[in-house]
Formats: structure tokens, sequence, C-alpha cells
């Protein structure tokens, strides 16, 4: 492909990108495998510059466009004014420009999120939004299940988790022999933190509410040596049906796997009704702590949508609640940095369920026990999630 054919292709994909996050369509990883496969005259270097260039204009424009033309023409203009120049130069190229083309402004976020942003942050909130769209790292934690090191080519310590790996180039690890013996698993170092938070046991009783494809579930079950029980729970039949594969390659053998029916949830764990030592609740979220993987993930968002995430995040409070014993523990957490969806989801929860108090847990990343913790790409180099204790006395 000539270059003016790849910004043609790219072009097409944010066309997609921006018309399935106006209507809750693919992811765009999902949408450039689809166009790609369509085409297999592209070869990978082809492949790979079309996605880059796709993915440069994503994080450059904090609103949704109205079209791939608009978008690339106002990341271009900004930020490649090369790309300009390659605009209506063959039968491949796109369209030559005119006056009047539509090209979407600049930004980190659509102003609605900004303005949350900087009710949660402040002065730098600016800064805590450019860092969100950074590129993410590739972090592996070692499965104490199998082993105490693992030996990845061109990988470090994580700064925080005791037992994560940071790999900075993309690699494909899962070739590998560590990854197919179950030895490491590819988990966000912020993820490996969230679990170190909960501090399960072994022998405990404990329940993940929300344990989606299991990615949790399974650092949660080394935490226990595989000891106890171990509920792993979710409305998602397809992403729970993820966890039987990876828990008997990491060798989890204390989890059980519980489908749940959306709104009968509290009907289908009736059996653990005050049953649990820990309850970990992930919720779903507006996910704006992982924007550093989905940068479109913030077209997608509305005020509305995250309104009704916070009805559905108060609901899997009370409901796991429920589940919780005299002496046990509650702790929630969301990918989300948001405020409705951080320390005020939180504070209603306590003024719902007043046999709860909050409970402080210390992580590498905190000077002090505190019962919250909000992580920041920006001040902790890992995705953004906001992490709550309670105990029921």
């Amino acid at each position: 492909m000539t270059p003016a054919a790849r910004l043609q292709a790219a072009i097409e994909i944010l066309d997609s990108v921006a018309g399935a996050a106006r209507d809750a369509g693919a992811a765009a990883d999902t949408l450039i495998a689809r166009y790609f496969k369509e085409r297999r005259y592209a070869g990978s270097k082809d492949r790979r510059a079309v996605r880059e260039l796709v993915y440069d204009a994503i994080r450059a424009l904090g609103e949704r466009p109205k079209s791939g033309r608009a978008a690339m023409i106002g990341y271009a203009r900004a930020h490649a004014p090369q790309l300009l120049e390659l605009f209506g130069t063959d039968g491949h190229a796109p369209a030559e420009l005119v006056e009047g083309d539509l090209a979407t402004q600049p930004g980190l976020a659509p102003q609605w999120l900004m303005k949350r942003l900087k009710q949660q942050f402040g002065s730098t909130s600016e800064a805590e939004a450019r860092a969100l769209l950074g590129r993410a790292p590739l972090d592996l934690r070692i499965n104490s299940l199998k082993g105490d090191a693992a030996l990845i080519e061109g990988a470090a310590p994580t700064p925080f988790a005791p037992r994560g790996l940071r790999i900075a180039e993309n690699q494909n690890v899962e070739s590998g022999a560590a990854y197919q013996s179950g030895l490491v698993e590819i988990q966000d170092e912020g993820s490996q933190l969230v679990c170190l938070a909960a501090a399960p046991m072994a022998g405990q009783v404990v329940v993940d509410l929300c344990a989606g494809a299991g990615g949790k579930t399974l650092a949660l079950a080394a935490a226990m040596a595989n000891s106890g029980r171990l509920i792993a729970c979710d409305t998602d039949r397809g992403r729970l049906s993820r966890l039987p594969a990876r828990a008997e390659r990491a060798g989890a053998t204390n989890i059980e796997i519980r489908l749940l029916n959306p709104n009968r949830e509290a009907e289908m764990l009736a059996d653990l009704s005050q049953a649990a030592d820990l309850v970990l609740i992930d919720a779903p979220c507006s996910g704006t702590g992982t924007w550093r993987r989905n940068p479109e993930a913030r077209w997608r968002l509305t005020p509305d949508r995250v309104l009704a995430l916070t009805a559905l995040q108060s609901r899997l409070l009370d409901i796991g609640a429920s589940l919780v014993k005299p002496g046990g523990r509650l702790v929630y957490v969301v990918c989300s940095l948001l405020p409705e969806e951080g320390h005020a989801q939180f504070d209603g929860f306590f003024a719902r369920n007043p046999g709860f108090r909050p409970a402080p847990f210390q992580l590498p990343t905190m000077k002090t026990p505190a019962p919250a913790t909000l992580l920041t790409p920006l001040q902790h180099g890992c995705d953004g999630f906001f992490i709550a204790a309670s105990s029921f006395v």
C-alpha cells in the first residue's frame, strides 16, 4: 500500500470506529481486524502502519468525530501536517481537501468528562487525562501456584506489585513456555494491586461477584494457595466460559463457577447469605481508567450511561453486602477515575448498609493505611482503579 492508500484505510476504519462508538458497536481492535480480514493484500507493515495511524488519531481527539475523514483532518492539522499533502494525490488516496471540510478539534476527552476529572484531580486533571491516553506496557503476574520466578526476555519487576513483571515492548508472551505452562498470567499491575488489597487467605470462603473472564479470580486462587472456596460469579456467559481453561492452565483448583441470571443474582446466591469471609466486587464501570488500552471508550460514554452504571454498582454492592459474614470484608473496585463511581459510590454504600465500617488497608503505593485509594497511570504507571474496603461488624 502507498502512504496515501494507508491514509485512506485509516480514514475508513476511523469512520467505523466513530459509528460503533455512537451505536454501541464493536471495539476498535475488532473493527481493525475485520477490515484487514477482508483485504488480504495488505502486508504486515501496512497493517501495523494503519493501526498506529488510527490509534494516534483516536488518542488525539477528545470528542467523537462526525466521520473518519473529519477525524483524520483534525488529527493531521494538529499533529501530522505532512499527511495533508497526501489527500488527492492518487487513485487510492482520500479525496482532495476542499474548503469547508469538517475537522474534529484535538482534545483529551469530551468536555463533560474533563469536568468530572477536574472534580477528581483539580489542577492536575489535564496531566492525568494525558497519561490515560499514553501507551500501556505489558504487565505479567508470576503465578505462585506454579513457581516463584519467571525469566522473560526484556521483562523487569513492576514498581509496586510483588509478583509483577513489565515488558515495555508488546511481545507475543502467549506463545512462550512460561505462559503456556501457567507460570505467568497477563495482568496489569493495577489489577494485581487490587487483589493484594483484597488480601484473601487460605481456607476462606471468597466470592468474586463480577469475575468476568477470571483474571482477578486466578490471582485470588493463587493467594489462597488453592485452599478454601472461591466462587467466581458473573452474568456474562461468554466471558465466564473462558475461566475453566485458564484455571486449568494456572493450576487453580479451588474455583467454583456460577453463572448468574441478570436481576436474579441475590436469589441465585441465597445459599451464601452471610457466609463469605471476603466479597470482591469488580463492578461494571465507565472504564475511564483503561483508556490507554481502549482510547475510543471515551467516545462511547454519555452522562446517562454513567448514571446507569452507578445504579448497577449500587445494586451489586448491596447484593455483595448480603453475602458477607460478621467479621468479613467487602472490597469494591472500579477501573474508573470518576468521582461518582468511586468515593461517592462507597459513601452511599455505608449510608445504605449501616452494619459496615471502613476497613483500612495498605498497598506499596500508599504512605499510610486507608480504607480507599486511587491508582492512576500518571502517579503509579498502571491502569486507573478506585479500590475501597469495608468490614461487616
